[in-house]
């Protein structure tokens, strides 16, 4: 069985943050950087292009799932000072921040 913690989280871009300069940022430092903790399974950022059966906006453009197979690992990983610098400039760029604990249903 899958035993890992999944956290999810759910953002938009503030004011004045491009798209691409994030999405670059995203593929060049985020990913490979997060995919290369001992303790992440996989992390993965996906990006919202619509709602089904809606014209609405999505209420965030991204979200992340990470799967975390050792959250004490993880704790200590992400307290690293180049998992820091990564923070840092991950919150310069995002707004309406949720990092969000889930557990697998059945």
């Amino acid at each position: 069985p899958d035993m890992s913690t999944k956290i999810v989280a759910l953002f938009n871009l503030k004011p004045g943050v491009s798209v691409e300069d994030y999405e670059a940022w995203a593929k060049s430092k985020d990913i490979p950087t997060v995919n290369g903790l001992k303790s992440v399974d996989e992390f993965a950022v996906f990006k919202s292009v619509g709602l089904l059966g809606s014209e609405d906006k999505p209420p965030y453009v991204y979200f992340e799932k990470i799967a975390a197979y050792d959250m004490d690992g993880f704790g200590g990983e992400v307290s690293t000072e180049t998992m820091q610098a990564i923070a840092g400039e991950f919150q310069a760029m995002a707004d309406d921040l949720s990092f969000i604990l889930t557990e697998k249903l059945g």
